[in-house]
């Protein structure tokens, strides 16, 4: 089985790439979309997105990161797709996938699940760009509107070369609305040979097992249900216990600490309560958690509350 985390715009960005491959379980992290557009992107843009560039495309954990293009026109992706295995990253994965209005009316994301014939040049253009040795992947939706095209643009994507393809199982309309149609990956895996990867909905253990049961696939990723579970790749994989409430504000000591010491410690205060939205979901006590550094903007006042609530 491989678990990998899923980008989140916005969210897990490189520190919380760090943390959650610390904690262990991942087999793979991709980062959060670069958007191309009509021009070869400067290294600078690439590390600051994906410092780990620096590290041989990995986490200090040793999680390997793979760079995530998001475009419309085949030759720019495939430029910038050449940048990013030349910087370091180990393979190239390509967003069909994302649902923000902003992205789907510039012609970016899930907007092209519209055209599969974009996503076959797109993806063939990657291919042909990257040297063979790195693995060119893909995230999909099961469709914009509706699922009508699901089968046909996996297939789409299978011929153009891709080494693998993401799947999460709901339409761009529906959003993160569950349920998640996990059986529609399975209709997609009697189509294609392509290792599938399924995504959407895994909020535990539980869900994995019935993901996996559902979709026919081992493969999975994870995103908010990492989020609200830390160390949810490790629950799925080695039937670990969830983790405690006690251990978990030591983790987000820890995650100021990467915050204030590293690059970005004024986004500390605003980017903790973010992660509180998410931990409500597993943790009763964040909601109290979130109460309690609603109001403040000092990162170590946040960290002081967080102290003391892990020695309750």
């Amino acid at each position: 089985m491989k678990v990998v985390l899923a980008p989140m715009e916005g969210v897990v960005d490189h520190l919380m790439r760090e943390m959650l491959t610390q904690v262990g379980g991942f087999d793979l992290c991709v980062t959060e979309f670069i958007r191309v557009v009509d021009q070869k992107l400067p290294p600078k843009l690439f590390y600051r997105l994906c410092p780990e560039l620096k590290n041989n495309g990995k986490t200090t954990a040793g999680t390997p990161v793979r760079v995530q293009l998001l475009g419309q026109h085949p030759q720019w992706l495939a430029e910038n797709a050449q940048t990013a295995v030349e910087l370091g990253s180990p393979g190239v994965d390509l967003n069909f996938g994302c649902p923000a209005k902003t992205v789907n009316k510039s012609r970016g994301g899930a907007v092209l699940l519209k055209e599969t014939q974009a996503l076959y040049d797109i993806v063939k253009a990657v291919r042909e760009a990257v040297p063979s040795a790195y693995p060119v992947t893909a995230k999909i939706r099961l469709g914009f509107d509706d699922k009508t095209k699901a089968i046909e643009n996996a297939l789409a994507i299978e011929e153009a070369g891709a080494n693998e393809l993401t799947v999460h199982a709901r339409t761009k309309t529906e959003g993160y609305k569950p349920p998640a149609y996990w059986d529609w990956i399975a209709k997609i895996r009697k189509h294609t040979t392509l290792p599938v990867i399924a995504n959407g909905e895994i909020w535990n253990a539980e869900d994995a097992r019935r993901c996996q049961q559902q979709a026919l696939c081992e493969n999975i990723m994870i995103g908010r249900g990492a989020l609200a579970l830390p160390n949810l790749a490790n629950c799925i994989k080695y039937d670990e216990k969830p983790m405690h409430w006690e251990q978990l504000t030591k983790l987000l000591i820890q995650y100021s600490g990467y915050e204030i010491y590293g690059d970005k410690g004024r986004y500390y205060p605003n980017r903790i309560k973010q992660w509180c939205g998410y931990l409500k979901r597993q943790y009763p006590q964040a909601e109290h958690l979130f109460n309690s550094i609603r109001r403040l903007q000092n990162a170590q006042d946040i960290v002081t509350v967080l102290r003391s609530q892990s020695s309750q």
